[in-house]
């Protein structure tokens, strides 16, 4: 019986090695490329992308599994031709650490908040994408003093009953997190990360240099994994109780949804939260979930198009909007 869990002990440390071993190469390969600040239980990761520009700043939050290269990778720079532009890797995401327990949405929104109190920014734009469109509301319903308006892609934004395929992996018990993070996790999400990818940007293609350019190397972390599991077992509570406080926000809301998006329901996320959000507006384009970098031209002229946002696109147009 002794050498039995001998041999499985031995099995477990060696996935565990090989999972911290393909976490260090993923960071290797898209290292920390911005400043650190600290704010009250995490020391954030940021880029800062024309910080000499005038004009209402720009802050982006991106999704579940994602870091600031979602937003790097393709949309950022053409915003940053005439804006300051702040590119955030969420509370324990990204090359961003946590000081303690760890955030949910609504602790994430206050540590941007701190962030965007140090780096004195006058009432930014915030821009949220997935669960970046969560912490998004989140900051806009307690902090809306900090913020000129959001504008949400593909958010996040009600309590959905069915984790969407791509992620159900991330569903097990709180208790198997640890476990899992350092055994299976990694080498599954190694071998399945192609088909994995492709259920999330459906059913736009995955751009050849997502890897490295859109930082979606860091999600083969056990870092990345435990951050997955708790925003995806915790959201359904925190989203439950920021959508019964819709009737009281008081920042411009804006969403732009893919009407193809096969990650979260266009008409739920999108069409129904815009109704309760008092003044929100909604705009469907032809795409999928990853809108930041498969359509880059058709965001960035949704941005520009709204309050406060100069309008000098590079070209494109929103279809229509609903």
């Amino acid at each position: 019986m002794l050498i039995p869990l001998g041999l499985v002990g031995v099995f477990v440390l060696g996935l565990a090695g090989w999972s911290a071993y393909v976490g260090r190469k993923a960071e290797e390969m898209v290292p920390a490329e911005g400043k650190f600040a600290d704010v009250p239980g995490a020391c954030i990761h940021y880029v800062d992308l024309n910080p000499e520009a005038g004009g209402p700043a720009i802050v982006m939050v991106h999704g579940l599994m994602g870091q600031l290269r979602n937003f790097s990778h393709a949309l950022a720079g053409r915003l940053a031709v005439d804006h300051r532009v702040i590119l955030v890797d969420r509370p324990g995401w990204g090359h961003s650490q946590l000081h303690g327990p760890r955030p949910g949405i609504a602790a994430q929104a206050a540590m941007i908040a701190a962030l965007i109190e140090q780096l004195e920014l006058d009432k930014p734009l915030v821009v949220g994408h997935s669960m970046g469109g969560a912490v998004s509301l989140a900051l806009g319903l307690n902090r809306p003093e900090r913020v000129r308006g959001l504008a949400l892609i593909a958010p996040l934004s009600q309590v959905v009953a069915t984790v969407p395929a791509p992620f159900k992996g991330l569903l097990a018990p709180p208790a198997l997190h640890a476990l899992l993070a350092w055994t299976v996790a990694v080498p599954v999400g190694v071998r399945k990360g192609k088909e994995t990818a492709a259920a999330i940007f459906a059913p736009d293609p995955v751009p050849a240099d997502f890897a490295l350019a859109g930082g979606g190397a860091l999600a083969l972390r056990p870092k990345s994994y435990l951050a997955g599991a708790f925003e995806v077992n915790a959201a359904p509570g925190e989203m439950a109780a920021l959508v019964a406080r819709y009737g009281e926000m008081r920042v411009p809301v804006a969403i732009l949804f893919g009407r193809s998006d096969a990650v979260l329901d266009p008409a739920l996320n999108g069409e129904r939260t815009a109704a309760e959000i008092p003044g929100a507006t909604i705009a469907l384009v032809d795409g999928g979930h990853m809108l930041p970098i498969t359509h880059a031209t058709q965001t960035e002229a949704w941005l520009r198009g709204l309050p406060g946002v100069e309008a000098q696109a590079t070209g494109g147009a929103v279809t229509d909007t609903v």
